[in-house]
């Protein structure tokens, strides 16, 4: 008998990349049990070179990526702390993908640690208001219940640069637009 066999050479399998933002600066917390935290604008500026790690549900065994590795990747800017994560070819990281494009998970959170005197509390309000200032960060996770309402995640057709230009044009083309009302022009 004479057995026939097929390969392909060279297939090749793109998958998405997942992006979104983790941290929203100067946004309040949902409540944390008798209290809302807000994030200071660059509170994680000297954290970001640690070893960071992307999880789902801030469960460690299901890493989807880490800057260290080169499968995560954080950007700072002005309004808080945006990530792309390249997430691995597991039956989790494929579960979690349909759930972010189908839009049943949303946002993101982040586990952190704030050293000594690196926050301020506000007893007077109630609840009570903490501002982080400075704080180092471990992890970015993905989750369905995230503490911050205005953190976002999506599977992205894009990179974070292109994702990040894209944003600089909408901007001034907002710009451009009001510039052209208020002038009535």
């Amino acid at each position: 008998m004479n057995i026939e066999r097929r390969a392909l050479q060279g297939l090749e399998i793109k998958r998405g990349l997942i992006t979104g933002r983790a941290v929203v600066y100067n946004s309040r917390s949902e409540d944390l049990g008798g209290f809302v935290e807000v994030i200071a604008p660059y509170a994680f500026k000297d954290a970001l070179k640690n070893d960071v790690r992307a999880l789902i549900e801030h469960d460690p065994s299901k890493i989807l990526g880490r800057t260290s590795a080169g499968t995560l990747r954080l950007i700072e800017d002005s309004s808080g702390i945006l990530v792309e994560i390249t997430p691995p070819n597991t039956r989790t990281a494929d579960e979690l993908i349909e759930s972010i494009s189908r839009g049943d998970i949303q946002g993101m959170s982040f586990g952190f640690s704030v050293p000594q005197g690196a926050d301020e509390w506000n007893v007077e309000t109630d609840p009570a208001l903490r501002t982080v200032n400075k704080a180092m960060l471990h992890e970015v996770t993905i989750t369905a219940l995230p503490a911050y309402s205005e953190t976002d995640v999506a599977v992205a057709k894009r990179s974070l640069e292109q994702h990040t230009e894209h944003r600089r044009i909408d901007a001034a083309i907002d710009r451009l637009t009001q510039f052209i009302e208020v002038n009535n022009l």
